[in-house]
């Protein structure tokens, strides 16, 4: 009987097996597909309730990246499909925004390794940084000097001279420290000593101590110029500065400098797929505990670990070289049209602050501003609290302006006007400087320097103690040539404002910068 039994129930699956391949009914997708299975209602149970329609999903539902559908809330293959491509590259996007720090330190050193950036050794511009130099917003009225401190050998000693404004900056473009009139040397010079992430040696004494999250360090400053004239910066920065390991401090070996004064050269992130490989080279050069859980978990998930080759198959590739085109069109949205209010000096204006909410980026503690970070790393370099505190009479001020009184994007087409009322808060000097929208670098014209600087000689004030300043293709009829910029037919551009040693009416707004008017 036992025997029977087992037969007639192999019988049965036999049967069963067979009815189902009929049917169909084994295609893992029919459950999602199927208009009869999709029409059921589920039959009322013992331990059925009421079901909140809030916490169900629908069978079918339309949304930006395609129509979704469901089997009782289970996806099927193309819906399953579309979100996962979605959710790549929504992280794509992301990892641009969230990377754009890291790989604006990282476009430094293709440029410091070929011309001297690097163990040791500085570039200068010993007759200022014109327009071939393809940095973020730089100004043409102070003596640029970087290098580029590397902690993975063991700490180093970096000794500075005087009256210069430097910033220190951890690989991930966190502020670390100033050196010079903002830092803890008070402008007078003094030793730096960086310290590795890992390091557990003896702290020696005369030094100040920098403790940075990554072995890499960005060191960039700036000698202030005498009456105009940048030889006195000069003389005192190859003179003075000085970096090497603490190993060799008994016997320092000799700084070597290199001229970069109309070299042209790149210090600009990609904003193409390369931008991913990026943030790679970052990764693998610095210690996960530099970057927060999340941080590194976003990169992680697009395929971008320590450790790991970046190595996206061709779908991934194909995603990310899209995310990072819009990734490219957010940043440059909420740099050069920001819909943020506070980010704008005055109500109604064009002119934008580069930060308005510091230089930690933060809305409240521990509330990140997503958006003014964005905008700034990727139109900015150098993050310092000097760029941002109220300091009257020291440092310096910025504005930025995108766009003229009537909000229009500037065109290089036309002719422009910034009128500057008399008593111009600026203890030192003020400028305007003229970038490239494109590559957020010095606009390259036939001017060597794209400004307009207080230190210009043959600069006209008007009777009444105001400055007038032009922007145009060519010089306006009238117009005094130290008090105009070129500007370039068929190129967008953008300035920057500049206030050195700024006086309470900037502050307190009793004194304003004129709106960028169109001249017709």
């Amino acid at each position: 009987m036992q025997a029977i039994r087992l037969v007639l129930r192999s019988l049965c699956c036999v049967i069963a097996l067979a009815l189902i391949t009929a049917t169909g009914c084994n295609d893992k997708s029919a459950p999602s597909t199927s208009p009869t299975t999709e029409a059921q209602v589920p039959p009322k149970m013992k331990m059925t309730t009421d079901i909140p329609p809030e916490i169900t999903t629908p069978d079918s539902v339309d949304t930006r990246i395609g129509t979704l559908k469901f089997f009782d809330g289970f996806p099927d293959d193309k819906t399953t499909q579309l979100v996962y491509d979605n959710l790549d590259f929504q992280r794509g996007v992301q990892a641009f925004l969230r990377g754009i720090p890291g790989a604006s330190i990282q476009a430094f050193l293709p440029a410091a390794e070929k011309f001297g950036g690097v163990d040791g050794n500085v570039m200068i511009f010993e007759d200022l940084m014109d327009s071939k130099a393809l940095w973020l917003t730089p100004n043409n009225s102070s003596v640029y000097f970087y290098t580029w401190i590397d902690t993975t050998k063991g700490p180093i000693v970096m000794e500075t001279p005087p009256n210069v404004l430097g910033v220190l900056d951890d690989h991930w473009f966190r502020w670390i420290g100033d050196y010079g009139n903002a830092g803890p040397d008070k402008g007078q010079g003094g030793k730096f000593l960086f310290l590795p992430p890992d390091y557990k040696g003896e702290v020696p004494k005369g030094y100040f101590i920098m403790r940075p999250a990554t072995y890499g360090v960005w060191a960039p400053g700036r000698g202030m110029l005498v009456n105009g004239d940048p030889k006195p910066a000069v003389e005192s920065i190859k003179k003075l500065l000085k970096i090497y390991p603490l190993a060799q401090a008994a016997h320092p070996p000799v700084t070597k400098f290199t001229n970069m004064s109309g070299v042209p050269h790149s210090t600009i992130h990609a904003n193409n797929f390369h931008f991913y490989e990026e943030v790679h080279e970052v990764l693998e050069m610095e210690p996960n505990e530099a970057l927060d859980p999340e941080t590194l978990g976003l990169f992680a998930s697009i395929g971008l670990q320590k450790g790991k080759p970046f190595a996206p198959d061709e779908r991934m590739k194909k995603i990310l070289t899209e995310a990072v085109a819009v990734g490219n069109a957010t940043a440059r949205a909420l740099t050069f049209r920001s819909r943020d209010e506070a980010s704008y000096i005055y109500p109604g204006s064009s002119w934008w602050i580069p930060s308005s909410s510091g230089y930690q980026f933060l809305l409240a503690p521990g509330v990140f501003d997503l958006d003014s970070r964005t905008g700034f790393h990727y139109w900015a370099t150098g993050v310092t609290p000097a760029m941002f505190a109220k300091m009257v009479g020291k440092g310096s001020q910025y504005a930025a302006t995108f766009t003229d009184s009537s909000h229009h994007g500037l065109d290089g087409s036309k002719t422009y006007k910034v009128h500057l009322p008399p008593n111009i808060p600026a203890k030192d000097n003020w400028s305007f400087t003229l970038y490239d929208n494109q590559t957020r670098s010095c606009l390259q014209t036939d001017q060597r320097f794209p400004s307009v600087n207080s230190f210009d000689k043959g600069l006209v004030t008007n009777p009444d103690g105001s400055t007038d300043v032009w922007f145009g293709p060519k010089l306006p009829q009238g117009a005094p040539e130290a008090n105009w910029a070129q500007t370039i037919p068929g190129k967008g551009w953008n300035m920057l404002f500049r206030l050195y040693g700024p006086l309470e009416p900037w502050f307190d707004k009793t004194w304003r910068v004129g709106e960028v008017e169109l001249v017709k």
